[in-house]
């Protein structure tokens, strides 16, 4: 008990503070054709992902696909945890993770996750012109050798079910076969939120309006 007190007030003179998970009770789920859930009604599994959400490294946020995962908590689980790491560890630099979301984003013509990872990848030091191209359905220009090898990959693989021999040594010879792996399961898991959103006809946040734009 004396050494947890001193540890404590090691790190509170240090001002380490430790994030607080939100208060599963008070967590407010959104849905379109899937009706919000409210913790009291939850069964004990969907309780558990809620809590393994929430005390993960999304930092209790739950917007997203986790009101329509939660129908299936066991499933649901398995996919959060999937997302938490193929979003934080795909070991690629922040603006190039969050430049094959978005790109996942426009090609499923999902809002909710367009405008989140919108805001993530102009943050991450993506230009805002090379958003604003990828938004109106066109190739950016300005593309630096790293972010055309990514745009590349991501748009072939999205868009033809394959991915080039050209395009596919290129990632390989800059990022390797690990981080290649990891930027496959990261359009596949952002596909697969896409559906899920697209499917419940989510709503954008505080009324927000969409910003994508239908392409032929």
């Amino acid at each position: 008990m004396k050494r947890t007190f001193c540890l404590a007030a090691l790190a509170a003179s240090l001002g380490i503070t430790q994030a607080q998970a939100p208060d599963p009770a008070n967590v407010h789920l959104r849905g379109g054709r899937f009706a919000p859930l409210t913790y009291s009604g939850m069964t004990p599994e969907q309780k558990t992902m809620l809590d393994h959400l929430l005390n993960g490294e999304r930092h209790g946020a739950t917007d997203g696909p986790f009101n329509v995962l939660l129908r299936s908590p066991e499933t649901g689980d398995l996919v959060q945890s999937l997302g938490a790491r193929v979003r934080f560890h795909t070991e690629l630099p922040d603006k190039l993770r969050e430049l094959a979301i978005i790109t996942t984003a426009r090609f499923w013509t999902v809002q909710f996750e367009w405008a989140a990872h919108r805001r993530a990848a102009e943050q991450a030091g993506l230009s805002p012109a090379i958003v604003q191209a990828i938004a109106d359905g066109k190739r950016p220009s300005g593309l630096d050798p790293e972010e055309t090898s990514i745009y590349n990959f991501t748009t072939e693989l999205l868009t033809t079910k394959q991915v080039s021999d050209a395009a596919f040594q290129d990632a390989v010879s800059r990022f390797g076969e690990r981080r290649v792996v990891n930027l496959i399961t990261l359009v596949g898991y952002y596909q697969m939120v896409a559906m899920l959103l697209n499917v419940d006809r989510y709503p954008m946040a505080n009324g927000a309006q969409p910003e994508l734009k239908s392409l032929p």
